[in-house]
């Protein structure tokens, strides 16, 4: 790739270093105020947040590049003049400072020095982390040049004019389809190295999607097959770069593939939009009233409804499992909170097996035909009412004999000294 390439890929790449490598800090992070007479030596300087952390970074990769040094002067205070001190504190620790305004050169030599240093890294602490893993191996390859990539570029196209030509071409001559079968190869192989030197663009595209409901490596694998799509569609006669052109097709694959598999229940493409749409007006609304906008500002805003506002709003909420820990002891989880409609009210269950006790006792009053017979019409046994005919034949007598029994045991039970034991049971 060109120059500026090279540089965004050298910028990115000390971004992956800096936050995957444990204990590294930003040179930016936790700015401290600092009066401008209050460096007056190294051993003060090297007390600052700012300064420690660019000390962390410059004592992991053997150096640091100018544009870190720069940045933490100006966290710290640029009326302090610093720079003397740190340059003198660096020198002390034995960490060089690289210039990375130098040429192409310094920041190929940069570079290089990034990718040994993450080797380095990985090997001492023997982490298993595939994301660091993977870096390690894209770190491998050498950035390219804008004349590479042209050359490249016109490979590949060959190569799909081959194979173009060897699918169509069935009467072509031996000699001539393995030309072709050269030239196919030959692209092939350009479109894997314009691949393997631009995963480092897709990582640094990646990092911008994390916490959007994928994993980090996920992410990637979605945008190497932008990158590739990329590749497949690249036009070098119009004269951009090619991670110009690659970071609209890596961007389009990631944030499909998270509109596709984010969600534990998928929603459509165009309506994700809808509902990115549909937040950034709802923010901009609260930043703009000071509180939260109803549906029907944030309708008159879109052009819309307000019932289709809540409906999109019920459409962009997130499943919650039922197993989410609530409180501090984990003892708990939210599905113990959400009632049960179908469950048995306890105090409900305890009501209905006194009734049972009672019932019993009362039916135990009764003849033993007569409480058989009660048994069998209302299904206290089997919990299935029987007709009169199933009843007598069960007794071997008419149907008749037991309407006669059962409406004279039903006389009985409605005696107050059976009833009245009942009624507390009854709806009021």
């Amino acid at each position: 790739m060109g120059e500026g390439s090279a540089s965004d890929h050298t910028v990115a790449e000390r971004g992956d270093l800096t936050e995957d490598a444990p204990g590294l800090g930003s040179p930016l992070a936790d700015v401290t105020e600092l009066h401008p007479q209050a460096v007056r030596d190294t051993r003060e300087l090297s007390t600052l947040g700012e300064v420690t952390a660019l000390l962390h970074l410059g004592r992991a990769r053997g150096f640091v590049t100018s544009r870190d040094v720069s940045e933490t002067i100006d966290a710290v205070d640029p009326e302090t003049r610093v720079d003397v001190a740190l340059r003198k504190l660096l020198k002390s620790e034995g960490i060089e400072i690289v210039d990375v305004s130098a040429g192409n050169g310094a920041l190929r030599a940069t570079d290089e020095r990034l990718r040994a240093r993450a080797e380095e890294l990985a090997l001492q602490e023997g982490t298993s982390d595939p994301v660091r893993m993977y870096l390690k191996e894209i770190g491998r390859v050498p950035l390219l040049t804008a004349e590479e990539e042209v050359d490249l570029a016109k490979r590949v196209e060959a190569g799909l004019g081959a194979t173009a030509a060897i699918e169509r071409g069935a009467g072509l001559a031996g000699t001539r389809v393995l030309d072709l079968r050269r030239v196919e190869r030959s692209g092939q192989l350009a479109r894997r190295k314009l691949v393997e030197a631009n995963l480092r663009l897709v990582v640094s595209i990646a990092k911008r999607y994390v916490g959007r409901g994928m994993l980090f490596l996920d992410i990637i694998q979605e945008g190497n097959l932008g990158l590739i799509r990329a590749v497949e569609k690249f036009d070098y006669t119009r004269g951009y770069k090619f991670s110009t052109y690659a970071t609209w097709w890596i961007r389009q694959a990631i944030t499909r593939a998270i509109a596709d598999q984010a969600r534990t229940i998928r929603i459509p493409v165009h309506m994700v939009e809808t509902i990115n749409k549909l937040v950034r007006t709802q923010r901009l609304l609260l930043q703009d009233l000071g509180r939260e906008p109803t549906p029907e500002e944030i309708g008159l805003q879109l052009e819309m409804s307000a019932e289709r506002v809540r409906e999109i709003q019920r459409i962009s909420q997130e499943p919650v499992s039922l197993e989410t820990p609530v409180g501090e002891e984990d003892d708990s989880s939210l599905g113990d909170f959400i009632e049960d409609h179908d469950a048995v009210v306890p105090i409900d269950a305890a009501s209905f097996a006194l009734l049972q006790e009672q019932v019993a006792g009362i039916l135990h009053t009764l003849t033993v035909r007569e409480r058989r017979v009660i048994e069998l019409r209302y299904g206290m046994t089997d919990g299935r009412p029987h007709t009169l005919e199933e009843v007598g034949a069960a007794f071997g007598v008419t149907r008749e004999r037991i309407r006669q029994i059962e409406g004279k045991t039903l006389s009985k039970l409605r005696h107050p000294s059976r009833s009245d034991q009942l009624r507390d049971y009854l709806d009021e």
